[in-house]
């Protein structure tokens, strides 16, 4: 360890504080009434979660060695080695059980302190080299006990305390407005697409072109595209949709020189279908197939690989069908709403239905006027638990079509805007991520001595210390109770060694052998993390799926 600031003394957990181990959960052992208790998934950091409390036996003698008051430190055994928090709910009936350990400080020394130490071993890594286990680490009570922190002097702690709850309070604002930032762009985004898609993103730009090409006298000049036969007839109701889309013609009007006109007049919808999966011949071939997966990963984008793909057999045998580049697909069914252009001739499943626009649409313009619509889409579909937009209302789907040139603006504004939200976000999570990092350099600037002042007027720790050893020294001593022992009693590595050459084939549980050592249940846990620990290790653990429990089983030699 460097060298300490003045007045700080080197000191153990062991030497400023009780350390309890829980209760060992033993439904057929326990008895007494049901309390409820912690577990160390309860034990978050800096918190308590009292939203899921279970309960087991305690008896009266135990009431007082497993409770819990204000000022205990819970730190976690298990699970997440080390996490901790200090108890400031106030008196309670809940208890611990032996996931968890309760660090009781004395003479004044503050819990606080004692938990930030705790998460800054955590953080540089220091805590780790104390765990036992392989697969499954744990922090034994020993491994606590022994680990040495620089204690400042007690007024000093209390500052440095203060200090830090000032800072962390700081910085958690800054983490929650930051944080915000990343919930924000989809809204941000829905708000630059609606503007888009409603006109008034490029109402000053279109107004500066007088000779600006109609819609209507882009459709006039656009021949109508062929769609594929058969299906069930479009449908005759109206739904006014958000944007620039509706089902059969709307009430809203359009803005200066835009159209509403059918999606079937300027672009050929079809659908998609699954070749049959009893052919695996009909399956990773050259041609890509787009999936929901597919789509939900590349929303909003250009698709260039999928997940699965077909050959030609498959196409044949099936009614799917390869479209061209710059196809583009909606999911209709599933997860309703998402939205990618084909960036090469693909075909689809049954989920989708695509458009292949003609020179009058723009695929781009077409895709974001179909995200514009936002959560809304699902209007256009029916069912509420599993929507689905079906054909008569994909036939009757109308579009506001803008001028050629305006929509190519539209693109070209919405993804200048989108790179700027996206800017934006990148650089939020990139300050998220610094003020996790300035959180851990103030703890290591705290337990430095560099946070807040020194005062030579401050009692020197080692005075403390001595404070706390005197009275451990000059308190009555507990009486223990009586354990007998035959002469034949064997320690706990004796006993795991004695049982190697006998260790059964299928493993055994550490409840077993706990119920067969009849020494210390801390002492048995220690020399199985050990024997699991070693170099040479002679046990390895396994999750008994059968049993749903973690036997210990004897590695092959």
């Amino acid at each position: 360890m460097s060298e300490l600031p003045k007045g700080w003394v080197e000191a153990t957990f062991a030497d400023i504080s009780e350390i309890k181990l829980g209760k060992m959960l033993d439904k057929e052992k326990n008895k007494g009434q049901h309390r409820p208790y912690l577990r160390n998934v309860n034990v978050r950091w800096d918190r308590v979660a009292l939203d899921d409390i279970l309960e087991m036996r305690f008896t009266d003698d135990e009431l007082e060695p497993f409770g819990i008051r204000d000022g205990d430190l819970l730190v976690c055994e298990g699970g997440e080695p080390g996490r901790c928090t200090v108890w400031q709910y106030g008196p309670t009936d809940i208890k611990f059980q032996k996931a968890l350990m309760r660090l009781r400080p004395y003479g004044g020394v503050d819990a606080t302190l004692l938990a930030k130490a705790l998460r800054l071993m955590a953080q540089n890594g220091d805590l780790q080299r104390h765990f036992t286990g392989t697969t499954i680490k744990h922090l034994p009570q020993s491994a606590l006990a022994s680990i040495s922190l620089s204690l400042p002097p007690l007024v000093e702690q209390k500052r440095i305390v203060a200090k830090l709850d000032a800072l962390n309070l700081k910085s958690a604002r800054a983490r929650t407005e930051l944080a915000r930032i990343e919930t924000l762009v989809s809204r941000y985004k829905q708000a630059v697409l609606r503007s888009a898609f409603q006109g008034a993103m490029t109402s000053a730009w279109r107004t500066k072109r007088a000779d600006l090409q109609t819609a209507s006298d882009l459709i006039d000049r656009t021949p109508t595209p062929p769609q594929p036969k058969g299906g069930r007839e479009a449908t005759d109701r109206v739904i006014q949709g958000k944007a620039a889309l509706a089902i059969n013609s709307p009430a809203r009007g359009a803005p200066p020189k835009w159209q509403w006109v059918p999606l079937s007049r300027i672009s050929r919808q079809e659908t998609g279908h699954t070749p049959s999966r009893s052919h695996p011949e009909w399956w990773d071939g050259e041609i890509p197939w787009i999936g929901i997966k597919d789509a939900g990963a590349n929303h909003g984008r250009i698709i260039e690989e999928t997940i699965q793909t077909t050959n030609e057999e498959g196409l044949a045998n099936s009614a799917a069908r390869l479209l061209p580049a710059g196809t583009v697909c909606l999911s209709r069914t599933a997860s309703v709403g998402y939205v990618t252009i084909m960036g090469k001739p693909m075909a689809t499943s049954q989920d989708f239905v695509t458009w292949t626009c003609t020179e009058a649409l723009v695929p781009k313009f077409l895709m974001y006027a179909l995200m514009a619509e936002g959560d809304d889409i699902r209007e256009f579909g029916k069912g509420t638990t599993h929507t689905t937009i079906y054909f008569p209302e994909v036939r009757a789907m109308q579009i506001c079509l803008a001028p050629l040139e305006e929509q190519h603006e539209i693109v070209r504004r919405i993804e200048s805007a989108f790179a700027k939200i996206d800017r934006l976000a990148k650089e939020a999570k990139r300050a998220l991520e610094l003020v996790g990092r300035l959180d851990e350099a103030i703890l290591a600037k705290a337990f430095r001595g560099e946070l807040v002042p020194q005062d030579e007027n401050d009692e020197p720790a080692e005075l403390l210390l001595a404070r706390i050893r005197a009275e451990h020294e000059a308190a009555p001593k507990v009486k223990k109770r009586a354990v007998k022992r035959t002469s034949a009693m064997l320690t706990a590595r004796d006993f795991l060694n004695a049982k190697l050459p006998d260790w059964p084939h299928d493993g055994i549980s550490f409840q077993d052998l706990r119920s067969e050592f009849s020494g210390s249940y801390d002492d048995l846990k220690d020399a199985v993390f050990a024997l699991l620990s070693d170099e040479n290790a002679p046990l390895r653990q396994v999750f008994d799926e059968q049993q749903s429990t973690m036997s210990l089983r004897r590695r092959e030699q």
